[in-house]
């Protein structure tokens, strides 16, 4: 058990932040944290908000700043396809807890077909499985089981893409493991079964920038049980 999570603080250096007038800027959360930077609790943080809220730009630019690889793995991992990350980690700095662990893992859903081609060509000393040859879902739960085995921070970008309900589950309970054991989690979801992880810090990207709040005030959480309560309020109005 560590003293203090991995990261403590995301701090900004003003004199290396660009053009305030252009993307990434531009988006609320990224404005609101280049303007005060970002306490980061222990144990799990979930960044929930539509699409375009800019929770997976803050994520990166985290992940990127501790040192993961832009399209995912541990920090010694580098694999490449196209470059498409933002200059946000350029302009940020992380505050690292005293005594942490140093390990850690970025999950980005959609280049892990990628990194499973790196462990193709960089096999490790450890027994695992063909990644390609699993199932999208199955291979996801594989990298928990293999990956997800020790306190450290880990960057999670919308892991339930691949997951079903049972498999959601099975990650709450690795998360749950994760902060039990002294490390840390920085999530950015859709999903209202993964934000309902008790204990976690949850934070709501949206034109307001960010704001802490609880899971039942969350408007995914509010969204979603008006559509299950009556789906045909929403579908009439996009079908026929």
């Amino acid at each position: 058990m560590f003293s203090q999570p991995p990261v403590t603080r995301v701090r900004v250096h003003d004199e290396r932040v660009g053009d305030r007038r252009s993307w990434p800027a531009t988006v609320p959360a990224v404005a609101q944290l280049l303007d005060g930077g970002l306490e980061l609790s222990p144990g799990v943080t979930f960044l929930v908000g539509e699409n375009g809220s800019g929770k997976s730009t803050v994520l990166e630019g985290i992940a990127l700043a501790y040192g993961f690889s832009p399209e995912g793995g541990s920090r010694h991992a580098r694999h490449s396809t196209r470059a498409s990350e933002s200059p946000l980690s350029e302009w940020i700095e992380l505050q690292r807890g005293v005594g942490s662990s140093r390990w850690g893992f970025f999950l980005r859903a959609e280049t892990m077909h990628s990194f499973y081609t790196y462990l193709e060509h960089n096999p490790s000393a450890r027994e695992e499985p063909v990644f390609h040859e699993l199932s999208h879902g199955e291979s996801f739960l594989a990298i928990l089981d293999t990956r997800f085995d020790a306190p450290g921070f880990y960057c999670l970008d919308e892991p339930e893409a691949a997951l079903s309900f049972q498999s959601t589950l099975t990650l709450i309970s690795t998360l749950d493991r994760i902060a039990r054991d002294g490390g840390q989690v920085l999530c950015a979801t859709h999903s209202p079964v993964l934000a309902a992880l008790p204990g976690a810090r949850l934070l709501e990207l949206g034109e307001w920038g960010m704001r802490e709040t609880a899971w039942q005030e969350l408007e995914l959480v509010r969204h979603w049980r008006s559509y299950l309560d009556a789906p045909q309020r929403y579908l009439r109005h996009l079908l026929g």
